[in-house]
């Protein structure tokens, strides 16, 4: 979501996005021509008339699960937002019964919330790196 029109979006989309991220982005980007949904979540300069870089990653009940707010000089990672997606699902679907470690990727080791977890998250995590190779 942006300030700018839908229309722009879709320029962005079919001459940019796309050649960077297979089919473009998988999701509905969004207009928010006045900034009002940029002002609920604290990214809308309205010196400028536009939104600060931000993520925000919201679950089905309307919780915001992640954000991150950057600069306009630094880029987002489009593939790390999906990972993070997946993963907030999976440990969604789980109902907590599972939680996914730094880097997590769909079919990876996950985590199993527990007592027995508590000190010992490095031994898992390490055990996770290597599943990555």
């Amino acid at each position: 979501m942006s300030v700018d029109s839908v229309f722009v979006h879709k320029m962005w989309n079919d001459h940019e996005l796309s050649k960077m991220v297979e089919g473009g982005v998988p999701y509905p980007m969004l207009s928010d021509g006045g900034g009002n949904i940029g002002k609920l979540y604290g990214v809308y300069d309205e010196d400028a008339g536009v939104e600060t870089r931000g993520r925000f990653i919201i679950d089905p009940d309307g919780i915001v699960q992640g954000f991150e707010v950057l600069t306009p000089p630094v880029g987002r990672n489009v593939s790390e937002s999906i990972r993070q997606v997946k993963a907030f699902q999976l440990v969604r679907e789980s109902k907590g019964t599972e939680a996914t470690p730094s880097g997590w990727k769909p079919g990876k080791k996950v985590l199993k919330p527990s007592p027995d977890l508590v000190g010992n998250v490095w031994k898992e995590w390490k055990v996770s790196e290597a599943f990555d190779e």
